[in-house]
């Protein structure tokens, strides 16, 4: 913006023209004989003033206008303002804030996704697909040359069903040996589904060409969600948060990954979508969560599974926010298979049986693909017309063989097909509340999430197993996972600002280390020990980070990571979570650390575990600790100390080299030994309980010391000599500062002191172990395979774009062919066009319609274009003549209003008196000449247009009339500017009526012999005053002083008359 005018200066001769400064961003004008400088869409401008004039910046446009007047005092006040104006450019040319700062969340289900975004000016907003459907199907359609995602894909899927890939979720991390893998198959028998060799996973196989894996397909869906976010948000996005399930394991939590790495997506994280759930539930609730923790679950049920989850929400103090509300995920219970998903599956095969036993045909509709797509789609209609009506009549025309298939289906007939699966749906409830050791009385509220709820039956099942009153039904069971990701993503997100909302996941499987290591018995016997250390127990919060410490190896070693106790699963269950191994993991360089600090003291060998936001497990690190002793140098006295500070502070400094310590990790834990286990395996620390506050700890590090002892404690036996060390340091600085406040006659307990043992000092030095990992569950993709999916997946989407360039092009090319034909016979055409010329338009159009008969459809893009383009060429002409005419009536009429109020505007500035004038005589012989000058073109020109014939080429442009009407505005905008923020001139003080004849005698007499200072000192003191700056007190001083000063003889009828002449010019102005 403009800062507001400084004073009304006197402009000089002159006005200002444009000319383009810089492309596209701004225009700047500056003529020769004045310093007025115009500004449009950009920032201000100050420039240099010449020594005899004085300089005015003009900004135009949506700009405020400004004037400064050059003075000695201003000097100052000129630079500041150049200095403003180079900010502004700066401004002005940097990017837009909003052109990548929006973030997006995927709900990734079974069956349908949902997309929220956040952006500048729209917070938490669902997107709309190119249906303006608020949620999407999972499913991709790939032909050979097409590839269609949501609705136009399951448009297909019942034509074709081969070529369309639906519920990739539950293919994901798993091996051609799950049970889930062989469920996909007899649930969608056509598609050829073969295995990886190279990674044990499966593939889908159309064509020798065709193979694509289940990441590739679901990272094309990714990439189709990130287009429409992208089109809703109209702004390039990239950063995600996904919604997972909670029982994903690491091999499906990293296939998620690399799906979205293939997209091209950065994952901000992935998050649970209970978690999500429960985050969109709370962030709505904030003033209702206190520190009384409030246990709440939440009943998922979609369309491939079932989860029910316990969420605490309390607040709890935090470091960096004070008191912030919480969310706890307490225990989990699911059911892999139990969704929406089997209810319209046992449907269908109904609806089959049904149409089977009507006999209209000698074939079984269950060998017929096609016919079986159909029956699924029936049966998903039907579901959900059931869940609100106690019968319904399903039926689909030409089922198989053009025959029509129609049955009457009633609520009770689904119940019965669906009576095992409804008997399960207390299942997950009781998991819940044995993982969070908690009793359904405990539980305040239970709310439905997801789709399939939304039966009858699984609500009445429901609430019988929980013993409420009611269900809770107060949050959007379809996008309250989106929208709490969106939530989430803008928290992480350093674009947005957001209220704090403290979410602690729970990893639902625990994760344990196991090693082994040679014994000795007593008999002699070598022998090996198993141990096993619990990293992450069952519904241990994360993100965490644990330490785990090796103290019996001096040698390279193994140890392996895998899942622990996991008895709480069914056998079903097991066999579908696939392998319980996840990782190997070899050391090298162990050895050689410790020859190379043979003489110093092991502190073992530190492996650092970090389970992210997403929940997928990291080794960080793996380090090999030593200890040396180093003598503690004699405590400085105080002024030694500061004279060692101050020299510091320039330059100065320690010269001897830094010890190689490793800063310890504030967050990290020591993963404790299991009861009964060697104590020497591994070093302990009391883990951290999940209600305990996040600063506790770090508070209590804090105190204690700086190295490693912040992250664990230290056992008696070997380490001793740490624990004792802080008190050792305490005690010497206490001695030192008694010491100090001796006087010189105490000198012998000094030198009794020297004589002690000097304190040593512990310095502990890490070394890196080399680390090699072999993924034992679910192998990851090569490097090589991970570019090879992301250009295989680019090369479709360039594809994709080049289809839609073609259909855009020719959907023109036709559509100008059309109106170009019709627009020949309308009479505004052809009124501007000769015979010949017709003629010649029209041969082409049609000539252009015959060869898109004939060659069109086939015809590549570029050609296309070509065509589009010749067409074009050849009417522009056509089109200029006829758009020209149509702007004349609007373009003239705006002229001529403008002439007039701007001469009207010219008298009424001439009107005013003298001593009033606020516009130089300049200033008005300008708009004088601009008036005149725009009057006598505008005559001149539309007499010479009149001479000419509609079908030739105009003089009379709009453009040009436009360029007159800015001409005019801006100089009567200008002079309107300077009167609004003119300061009026003092007014001379009218005698008082009421005085006596003596006191007038006096008056007059002393009146005479008074000086009256000159006016113009008075006018040039009142214009150093800013316009906008309210009078001060020694203001009005000096004004009451002038005006006593102003001789007072002149009559009150002159005064009076002089007030009314005033009057009548402002309300002119």
């Amino acid at each position: 913006m403009c800062p507001r005018p400084e004073s009304q200066a006197d402009i000089p001769p002159g006005r200002a023209k444009f000319f383009p400064f810089s492309p596209g961003s701004f225009t700047v004008s500056l003529s020769k004989n004045t310093n007025r400088l115009h500004c449009k869409n950009a920032a201000i401008f100050s420039p240099r003033p010449p020594q005899q004039n004085h300089p005015a910046v003009t900004c135009t446009g949506p700009l405020a206008h400004i004037a400064i007047k050059t003075s000695a005092a201003e000097a100052t006040m000129r630079e500041k303002l150049t200095l403003w104006a180079l900010f502004c450019l700066a401004l002005a040319l940097l990017p837009s804030p909003t052109a990548s700062v929006a973030v997006m969340s995927v709900d990734l289900g079974s069956e349908w996704m949902k997309i929220a975004i956040v952006k500048p000016g729209v917070p938490m907003e669902i997107v709309l697909n190119k249906e303006s459907r608020r949620k999407t199907p999972v499913a991709v359609c790939l032909k050979e040359n097409e590839r269609l995602f949501g609705d136009s894909a399951l448009g297909v899927s019942v034509k074709n069903p081969k070529v369309v890939y639906r519920y990739l979720q539950n293919l994901l991390g798993k091996t051609a040996e799950n049970p889930q893998v062989a469920e996909y198959q007899k649930h969608f028998p056509e598609h050829q589904i073969q295995s990886d060799e190279k990674r044990g996973t499966v593939y889908f196989k159309n064509s020798e060409e065709m193979q694509y894996s289940p990441e590739e397909l679901l990272g094309m869906v990714l990439n189709y969600s990130s287009g429409l976010a992208q089109d809703f948000a109209e702004q390039p996005i990239k950063d995600a948060v996904i919604t997972v399930p909670a029982f994903f394991n690491q091999a499906e939590r990293r296939a998620v990954l690399q799906a979205a790495q293939m997209a091209g997506l950065k994952v901000l994280q992935l998050i649970s979508d209970n978690a999500a759930v429960a985050l969109n539930y709370g962030v709505f609730r904030r003033k209702d969560i206190n520190s009384t923790a409030q246990n709440v679950m939440f009943y998922d049920m979609g369309s491939g599974s079932t989860t029910a989850t316990i969420v605490t929400y309390q607040t709890v103090k935090t470091k960096e926010a004070g008191t912030q509300p919480q969310l706890q995920i307490r225990g989990v219970g699911f059911d892999r298979t139990l969704g929406g998903f089997e209810m319209e599956l046992r449907l269908r095969d109904y609806l089959a049986k049904i149409f089977n036993e009507q006999k209209k045909s000698k074939k079984d509709v269950r060998e017929n693909m096609r016919a079986m797509a159909k029956l699924l789609k029936e049966a998903q209609r039907l579901k959900t017309v059931l869940s609100a009506n106690a019968e319904h009549v399903a039926q689909i025309e030409g089922l198989m063989d053009d025959i029509d298939f129609k049955a009457k289906v009633t609520r009770a007939e689904f119940e019965a097909l669906c009576t095992d699966l409804f008997d399960r749906v207390p299942g997950p409830v009781e998991q819940a509340l044995a993982a969070s050791e908690m009793s359904l009385d405990e539980i305040e509220q239970v709310i439905l999430v997801g789709g399939a709820t939304r039966v009858p039956r699984v609500q009445e099942v429901l609430l019988k197993a929980v013993g409420k009153e009611e269900l809770g039904k107060n949050i959007n069971a379809d996008e309250a996972a989106a929208m709490g990701a969106v939530y989430q993503a803008a928290a992480l997100s350093k674009a947005f600002k957001v209220k704090p909302f403290i979410v602690r996941d729970a990893a639902v499987f625990p994760i344990q280390v196991e090693f082994s290591r040679e014994t000795e018995e007593e008999d002699g016997v070598k022998g090996i020990k198993h141990n096993k250390r619990i990293l992450f127990q069952r519904m241990a919060p994360y993100p965490q980070r644990k330490v785990i410490t090796f103290n019996r190896y001096t040698d390279d070693f193994i140890f392996h990571i895998n899942y622990g106790d996991l008895s709480f699963l069914s056998q079903d269950d097991l066999k579908m979570f696939g392998s319980q191994n996840l990782t190997t993991v070899k050391l090298s360089g162990v050895g050689n650390s410790f020859k190379k600090h043979s003489d110093a003291e092991s502190k073992g060998i530190k492996a650092h575990f970090n389970m992210d936001e997403s929940g997928v497990l990291l080794l960080d690190r793996v380090e090999s600790v030593f200890e040396t002793a180093v003598e503690e140098k004699e405590e400085e006295s105080t002024l030694t100390k500061l004279g060692n500070t101050i020299s510091s502070l320039f330059g100065g400094g320690s010269s001897e080299p830094s010890n190689n310590v490793t800063e310890p990790v504030q967050d990290e834990e020591e993963v404790p030994p299991e009861a009964g286990k060697d104590q020497d395996e591994a070093v302990e620390k009391p883990e951290e309980s999940a209600q305990e506050k996040p600063e506790a700890e770090e508070k209590t590090q804090g105190e204690n010391s700086k190295a490693e002892s912040q992250t664990e404690e230290k056992k008696p036996d070997k380490e001793g000599t740490d624990t004792d060390e802080p008190q050792v340091e305490k005690e010497a600085e206490k001695s030192e500062k008694s010491d100090e406040g001796k006087t010189n006659g105490v000198k012998e307990d000094e030198k009794e002191a020297d004589k002690k043992p000097k304190p040593q000092k512990k310095s502990k030095i890490s070394v890196d172990i080399g680390v090699e990992l072999e993924v034992n569950d679910v192998p990851d993709p090569s490097p090589e395979d991970t570019e090879a999916s992301k250009k295989k997946l680019q090369d479709l989407t360039d594809r994709d774009l080049e289809k839609q360039e073609r259909e855009k092009t020719l959907n023109n090319l036709e559509a100008f062919i059309f109106e170009t034909q019709d627009k020949l016979y309308q009479d505004e055409y052809l009124a501007v066009v000769t015979e010949e010329e017709k003629e010649e338009i029209s041969g082409k159009l049609s000539a252009a319609s015959t060869w898109m008969d004939d060659e069109g459809y086939t015809a590549g893009t570029k050609e296309l274009k070509e065509k589009l383009s010749e067409l074009k060429k050849m009417c522009k002409a056509m089109f200029f003549r006829v758009e020209e005419r149509k702007k004349w009536p609007d373009r003239l009429a705006a002229l001529d209003s403008m002439l007039n109020h701007s001469t009207i505007f010219l008298k009424s500035a001439k009107m005013l008196p003298e001593d009033n004038q606020i516009f130089t005589e300049v200033e008005l012989k300008t708009l004088e000449r601009v008036i005149n000058e725009t009057m006598d073109w505008k005559n001149e020109t539309v007499a010479e247009q009149e001479k000419l014939s509609p079908t030739e080429k105009p003089i009379l442009l709009s453009k040009d009339i436009e360029a007159k009407l800015s001409l005019l505005d801006r100089e009567v905008n200008y002079l309107l500017n300077k009167a609004k923020f003119a300061k009026p001139k003092p007014k001379p003080k009218p005698k008082d009526k009421n005085s006596t004849s003596t006191e007038s005698n006096k008056t007059s007499s002393t009146d005479s012999e008074k000086v009256v200072p000159p006016k113009d000192e008075t006018e040039r003191a009142e214009e150093a005053n800013p316009a906008e700056q309210p009078p001060t007190e020694e203001n009005k001083n000096e004004e009451t002083e002038n005006e006593q000063k102003v001789e007072e003889e002149t009559e009150d009828t002159e005064t009076s008359e002089n007030r009314n002449s005033e009057n009548h010019v402002s309300d002119e102005l």
